[in-house]
C-alpha cells in the first residue's frame, strides 16, 4: 500500500497557501506539532474562511492523515478568533488530540514563524524551518487536498476569493489553468471601466494587468482595485525609481524595523539599515544587505510603517537577490529573543485597511457552489517549488479532468500537474499545457 507521501506526490499536492512547496516532502518528517494554518491574514481575501465554514470536516480529515504520517501526537489548529463560524465548524468536529489556537485580527498572524509561535511558544532558527522546532504547518486548503488524495482525487480545482471593485464578491471552485478574465466575469464583472488585480493578496501578491493569466494551485484570489488607486500607482513603479526614491528621502526613522514582524519575534531584518545601502557602494552594500536576508516580505514596512512612502520591502528583496548573486549568506549568531513591545506594536486589519485605502471594499465574500466549467485552461508547468513539470501529453490528445499531463522525476523536488477539464489538448509548450473542453 503506498505512503501518504506517494499519493501526495502522485496527486500533485503542494502548499496551497502561497508557497506552492510539495506536500510529500513535509508528510515524510517526523515531529512534535502539527499545525493547521487557517489565518489567512491578506486584506480583502476570505477563501480560507469560507472553506472552513463549509468544509471542516475534509479539512480536519487531510490534517489527521497528515499527523498519522509524521507521527505527531499534538495538532494545534490556528484561525482568527473574530471567524465565529469557522471556529465553531471547526471546533464541533475537533477531535481530542488536536487543540484551537484563537488568533487575533492582526497582519500577518498567518506567516509560518507567528503561527509556529502563537502554537507552541517555539522559534524557528534564524533562517530555519518549522520542521527545526518539531512543526509541520500546513494552509488549511492544502489539508482539504489532502483529504481529497487520499480518496485518489488529485489536484485540479482551486477554491479562490474575487473581491474589490466586482458586483458580486465571492468565493469558488474554479478548475486549475482559469483565466482571470473568467475570475472577474464569475463576480458579476468589474464595477469600474479600468482596473488592475492583485493576485493573492495586495501585501505579498503581485500586481497584474493582463485578463488572460490562468489561476494556479497557489492563488488565493483576486482583488479588483481601479486602474487609478493609490496601490496601483505605488506598486507599478520601476525599481529604479523606488531606490532612486528612497535614496534621497529616507531618513533613517526606522519605522520600518520598528513594526517589522520578524525583529519583533527577535530575528535580525533591519530595513532601514537595507536602506542605507541604496547610497552605498557595493562594499557598502554587502555590509548592510545582511538585514534583509530573513525578510519574510509581508510587506507592513513599504505599505503601513513607512511615514514617508518609500519602498523598503523592496530595497529588502533585492538585497537577499544580491546577496544570492555574489554567494553570500547570512547567518544569525544570537538566538532570536521576542522584542518586548511586540504585542503593542501588532498591526490590526482595521488600521491597515484605512493605511491602504481599500476599506470601502472590505466585504463577506460568500462561497458560491457554482460549478464552472470555462470553455479552455492553461495548466502551467511550474506552479509549485522545484523543477517544472514535464508534459506527458501531446497536441490533439484527448484527457479527462484527472488526468495526468506533466509528470517529476522521481530524484526531483515538484509536483505533478492534471487536467483540470475534459477535453482535447490544443497546445504543449515549456510553460503551460493548454485544453480546449
Amino acid at each position: 500500500m503506498a505512503s501518504l507521501s506517494e499519493i501526495l506526490r502522485t496527486h500533485g499536492v503542494v502548499g496551497a497557501g502561497g508557497a506552492g512547496f510539495p506536500t510529500y516532502v513535509k508528510a515524510q518528517a517526523q515531529v512534535e506539532y502539527m499545525l493547521a494554518n487557517g489565518a489567512e491574514c491578506e486584506p480583502l481575501i476570505h477563501k480560507d474562511l469560507e472553506l472552513m465554514k463549509h468544509f471542516p470536516g475534509e479539512i480536519l480529515s487531510g490534517m489527521r492523515l497528515m499527523m498519522e504520517s509524521v507521527r505527531a501526537p499534538k495538532g494545534r489548529f490556528a484561525l482568527k478568533e473574530k471567524h465565529v463560524e469557522a471556529v465553531d465548524a471547526v471546533r464541533e468536529r475537533l477531535p481530542g488530540q488536536i487543540d484551537l489556537v484563537l488568533l487575533g485580527d492582526y497582519y500577518p498572524s498567518g506567516d509560518e514563524f507567528e503561527i509556529v509561535y502563537a502554537a507552541t511558544g517555539r522559534l524557528i532558527p534564524p533562517a530555519g524551518i518549522p520542521l527545526h522546532v518539531g512543526c509541520v504547518v500546513n494552509n488549511v486548503e492544502t489539508l482539504y487536498n489532502v483529504d481529497l488524495a487520499a480518496q485518489g482525487t488529485p489536484v485540479t480545482r482551486k477554491f479562490v476569493s474575487v473581491s474589490g471593485a466586482v458586483r458580486e464578491p465571492k468565493a469558488l471552485w474554479v478548475p486549475v489553468g482559469t483565466s482571470f478574465r473568467d475570475l472577474v466575469h464569475l463576480a458579476g464583472g468589474a464595477t469600474v471601466p479600468e482596473y488592475a488585480l492583485f493576485v493573492s493578496g495586495i501585501m505579498m501578491g503581485q500586481l497584474r494587468f493582463d485578463l488572460e493569466e490562468v489561476v494556479t494551485k497557489t492563488t488565493a484570489g483576486l482583488i479588483v482595485l481601479p486602474r487609478d488607486h493609490y496601490l496601483v500607482a505605488r506598486m507599478s513603479q520601476p525599481l529604479e525609481s523606488m531606490n532612486r526614491i528612497g535614496k534621497s528621502a529616507c531618513d533613517q526613522c526606522s519605522y520600518c524595523t520598528e513594526f517589522c514582524p520578524r525583529y519583533l519575534l527577535g530575528y535580525e531584518v533591519m530595513p532601514h539599515k537595507v536602506m542605507r545601502s541604496l547610497g552605498f557602494t557595493l562594499t557598502g552594500a554587502a555590509n548592510w544587505n545582511q538585514w534583509g536576508e530573513l525578510c519574510c516580505a509581508c510587506g507592513l514596512c513599504t505599505l503601513y510603517a513607512c511615514p514617508e512612502d518609500l519602498f523598503p520591502k523592496e530595497a529588502c528583496d533585492q538585497a537577499k537577490r544580491d546577496l544570492r548573486a555574489a554567494g553570500m549568506r547570512f547567518v544569525q549568531q544570537k538566538e532570536p529573543r521576542v522584542h518586548p513591545m511586540k504585542e503593542g506594536r501588532r498591526v490590526p486589519q482595521t488600521l491597515l485597511r484605512k493605511r491602504l485605502k481599500v476599506d470601502e471594499y472590505e466585504c463577506d465574500t460568500p462561497y458560491d457552489p457554482l460549478q464552472f466549467e470555462p470553455a479552455s485552461v492553461k495548466i502551467k508547468l511550474l506552479q509549485h517549488a522545484g523543477k517544472p513539470a514535464q508534459p506527458v501529453v501531446a497536441p490533439g490528445d484527448r484527457v479527462d479532468r484527472g488526468s495526468l499531463v506533466g509528470a517529476v522525476a522521481e530524484q526531483d523536488l515538484g509536483a505533478c500537474v492534471h487536467a483540470s477539464i475534459t477535453g482535447r489538448v490544443r497546445a504543449v509548450t515549456e510553460q503551460f499545457i493548454e485544453i480546449e473542453a
